[in-house]
Parts: structure tokens; sequence; C-alpha cells
């Protein structure tokens, strides 16, 4: 039996546009505590900034963080997306084939509505791995 995308997804997930500065994002992690923002243009995705971005491509490179738009830090197109009715096996073919953590999700206008993560994924594929145990456990702040 298929599990869905829609079924395990996060929806409502953060989204800023390209030229909001990193520390912005930033904040918006931190307020939201979470490790990624969708970058939108128009309501269409345009990249994806991790927290991993954040410290290789602007802290580690001495770039302002006031200044810099994330437009040019994310990981730019084309990424990697699926959609809510997508598999739960689709995303984890994809997740190893590119080597990714997270997922964005867009609907079939390409309007981002979501995101998956390998965390999301864990408790479907075998409840009982450490990595569905860890992704239970509540957050540490």
């Amino acid at each position: 039996m298929s599990r869905w995308i829609r079924d395990v997804m996060s929806s409502g997930t953060a989204s800023i546009e390209p030229m909001t500065t990193v520390a912005r994002a930033a904040q918006v992690m931190r307020d939201q505590d979470i490790g990624d923002v969708l970058v939108a243009y128009d309501r269409d995705l345009f990249g994806v900034l991790t927290d991993r971005d954040i410290a290789v491509r602007a802290v580690a490179e001495a770039r302002d963080p006031r200044t810099t738009p994330v437009g040019s830090l994310c990981t730019r197109p084309p990424v990697v997306t699926v959609a809510p009715d997508d598999t739960v096996d689709r995303a984890l073919t994809l997740m190893r084939h590119y080597a990714v953590r997270r997922l964005p999700v867009v609907d079939h206008g390409g309007r981002p509505v979501g995101m998956v993560s390998l965390g999301d994924l864990a408790p479907s594929e075998d409840p009982r791995s450490a990595l569905a145990e860890i992704s239970r456990a509540a957050p540490n702040h």
C-alpha cells in the first residue's frame, strides 16, 4: 500500500523572497525553529536555503549577512521537488539519488505548499528505526 507525501509532509513552510537578507532568513529560521526556508518569487519556487548554506556560503566566506541576499546563496533551480500526490517511495528514491535530506513539496502549478524531510519519512518506513525514534523526540532548544 502506497503512502502519500500529503500524509507526511510539513505544510505551511516558511518562504522568503530572493532579495531577503541572510540575517532576516536566519531570524525566520530561529523564530520558527526550522533548518531551511523556501525561496520563492511571485509564488514560484526559486530555491531552498538551509542553515548549512548560511554557514558554508555566507559565514565561511565572510559575507555580510545584513546585506547579502539569500538568492545568491540558496540552492537554485533545478530544485528537486515532489508533489503532494507523489508516494513516499518516490521521495525516498529522489533523496537517495540526489543525496538530499529535504524536498520541497509543490503543487502541479509549481507553487510551494510544504516540505518533506528524511525525518518525516522515517517513522512511516520503519517505526522502530533509530531515525524514527529521533524524529519523534521533542526538539532541543
